[in-house]
């Protein structure tokens, strides 16, 4: 099984991307998605061969309902930020979040939920990969908002990139 699905997270990714691109449910759409699923990670395992360790599950699905949660609440936090306060009263500033997951894609991962999250937006990474570069539209503590990032996400995704 491993052999014909070198990479099983890809292949649920992809027939979900083809599903959704095709709009509509079909048995041919779906066995088409799963020749795409079964074909491209075959292609590509060459070129991944140091593939991550996800862990699915339970930890995963916490991980993307709290993030999904987040970026309601964020969103509402932002147009309250914009339509009740001056941009003076705002304090915006860079945090430079010290990292402990260390593979390309937990770090990418972490990068894309701070970016999906309105009021802060991710960077860039460090060339070694331990620091991300985080701008904070308003921020009044920011060795809390940091603390807040680790413990909130990067903890979470320590367990998911094992």
């Amino acid at each position: 099984m491993k052999r014909l699905f070198p990479h099983p997270g890809l292949s649920v990714l992809l027939v979900a991307i083809w599903m959704l691109a095709l709009n509509g449910l079909s048995v041919g759409g779906f066995l088409l998605g799963l020749v795409f699923a079964t074909v491209i990670p075959l292609f590509t395992a060459p070129f991944w061969p140091d593939r991550p360790r996800i862990r699915f599950g339970r930890p995963l699905i916490a991980y993307v309902l709290l993030v999904v949660r987040d970026i309601a609440v964020a969103n509402f936090q932002v147009a309250w930020l914009i339509l009740f306060r001056r941009n003076r009263d705002l304090a915006s500033c860079w945090l430079s979040i010290p990292l402990e997951v260390r593979s390309a894609e937990a770090i990418t991962v972490l990068a894309g939920t701070i970016s999906l999250t309105p009021g802060t937006v991710s960077a860039d990474v460090s060339t070694d990969g331990r620091w991300l570069l985080v701008h904070a539209l308003d921020a009044r503590d920011p060795e809390a908002e940091i603390a807040r990032i680790k413990t909130r996400y990067e903890r979470r995704l320590l367990e998911i990139f094992r």
